[in-house]
Parts: C-alpha cells; sequence; structure tokens
C-alpha cells in the first residue's frame, strides 16, 4: 500500500489528496507538479522514514497542523503545537468583523489567545493589542508568533475567571473563549478531541456561559466609554448569550452569522 493509499483507508478521497500535497509541499519543498511528475518517489532514504512516521500519525488521527508544526491564518503562518487551539478558518470573519468596524487604529484585548492569531492578526492591521492567557504553554507559542510576525503585543499571564485588579481601558475586547459543552464531545471528531488542548475547549453543561458571564462582567470595568465587545459564540446559544449581554448592560447587541450561515460571532456596546 502506498502511502496515499493509506491516507485513502482512513480519508475522504479529497481530503486525504489534500493532506497529501500539504505534507509534501511543507515537510518536503515539493510542488503538486514535482509530485505528478513522482517526485514523491524519489526521497532520500532519511525523507522516506520521516514521511512513514507522518503518515502513520495522520493514519491516527493526528491533526496536520500539529504535525507539521503551522497553520495559516489571516494570510500568515502561525506555529502551532498541542498546547493551543488551531486556528480555524471561521474565526478569521471574527477578525476581519472586527477591523471592519474599526478601520482605524484602536486598543484591543484578546482574551484567551491561545496561539496569538487573533491578536497577532489585528496587530498587522494597525491596532494596539494586549492579549491574556490563563497557559503558560500558550502564552510561550503566541510570543514566539508575534516574534516570527513582527507584531509588537503585549502579553500577560491571567485567569480571566479571577482577574487581578487593573484600571486599564481598550477600545476593544475580543475573545473566542471555551464554549463546547461536555455533553458535545461524544459528537466531536477524534481529531479534535483525542488532540486540542480541553482548557481552551470546554465548559460545564451546568454553565455553558461560564466564560461570557466573566469576561462580560470585565469588559464593562475595561472598555472605554463607547467600546465594543466581540465574541466568537456555540451557535446552540445565541440568543441566551445575547440576553446575557444585554443584561450585563450592553447595547446594539448583534449576533453575525458566518460565511455557512451559522450563528457564529456576537457583537455589543458598552452604553
Amino acid at each position: 500500500m502506498n502511502h496515499l493509499q493509506e491516507l485513502l483507508s482512513v480519508y475522504h478521497p479529497h481530503e486525504a489528496r489534500a493532506l497529501y500535497m500539504l505534507v509534501m509541499e511543507v515537510a518536503f519543498e515539493l510542488t503538486p507538479t514535482q509530485v505528478l511528475l513522482g517526485k514523491d518517489k524519489e526521497l532520500s532514504e532519511d525523507k522516506q522514514v520521516l514521511l512513514q512516521n507522518i503518515i502513520g500519525r495522520l493514519v491516527r488521527k493526528e491533526p496536520v497542523q500539529y504535525i507539521l508544526g503551522q497553520a495559516d491564518f489571516c494570510g500568515h503562518t502561525f506555529h502551532v503545537e498541542p498546547g493551543v487551539l488551531i486556528p480555524r478558518p471561521e474565526t478569521q470573519e471574527l477578525v476581519n468583523l472586527i477591523n471592519q468596524q474599526h478601520p482605524t487604529p484602536c486598543s484591543v484585548l484578546d482574551i484567551g489567545t491561545g496561539s496569538g492569531c487573533i491578536a497577532i492578526s489585528l496587530a498587522l492591521m494597525g491596532h494596539q493589542v494586549t492579549a491574556f492567557d490563563i497557559s503558560e504553554d500558550a502564552l510561550r507559542i503566541a510570543s514566539e508568533n508575534a516574534r516570527m510576525l513582527q507584531a509588537n503585543i503585549i502579553f500577560k499571564q491571567e485567569d480571566i475567571l479571577h482577574p487581578s485588579p487593573s484600571t486599564q481601558l481598550w477600545d476593544v475586547i475580543v475573545s473566542n473563549p471555551p464554549y463546547i459543552c461536555q455533553k458535545e464531545a461524544r459528537q466531536m471528531d477524534a481529531n479534535v478531541l483525542d488532540y486540542e488542548p480541553h482548557l481552551a475547549l470546554f465548559v460545564p453543561d451546568n454553565d455553558p456561559l461560564l466564560f461570557y458571564r466573566a469576561i462580560a462582567a470585565y469588559a464593562t470595568k475595561h472598555l472605554t466609554p463607547s467600546g465594543c465587545l466581540y465574541f466568537e459564540i456555540n451557535e446552540a446559544y445565541p440568543n441566551e448569550t445575547a440576553s446575557l449581554l444585554e443584561e450585563t448592560g450592553f447595547c446594539q447587541v448583534s449576533i453575525h452569522p458566518d460565511n455557512f450561515g451559522k450563528q457564529r460571532f456576537i457583537s455589543a456596546k458598552k452604553k
């Protein structure tokens, strides 16, 4: 069985071919044309061993982004490893929404920065960005990405459920917090459930809005007058999240669909 056939035994044909071509391009610097010409069959013995290792990990459903150590987001390549979530394409829409609604540079706080993809993308668009995360691993990876992409970010370790006292204000606060209920885990793909950090994914079944409540409360104290709050949300709780924001004292609460029509984002303005 050749390598592509191994992938075809686990993935749909289109996904298997896309994964194989991505591995060839990133790990072995072979273009699709070179692969079609059979250059992937001419790898050195050491590279053949490496390729077999990569294929084995893919067959076990390890995310290709962790295997290759990188993921693309908003036109930039970010380093990723199992200590952070893999940036999702739909989250790019949240970055674009913020930048469209704030075309002139403003101060931004990203809560739960992970790989730094939101914070760094906004900084590279000209905004002044601070980023919080509770995880030392995440802050290390995000700092590495900021250095690599030459983005000026202030990073701080912070537990947003128990935030330290501060008088700092921001024009925009954004977060893609943990929002998947434990009961939803059985419906998730193995490559997410087995490999991505549960700390960044899950909330208790009895409190699905745990982080939204904490961040909204924090935002009431740390947004400038008429400052804006943005979230990526669980599509199962858009109305509940909107009600929470209104009850916390926000106005102009809007739910925004992603490109697939799912209710994915929410924005609100401080009164």
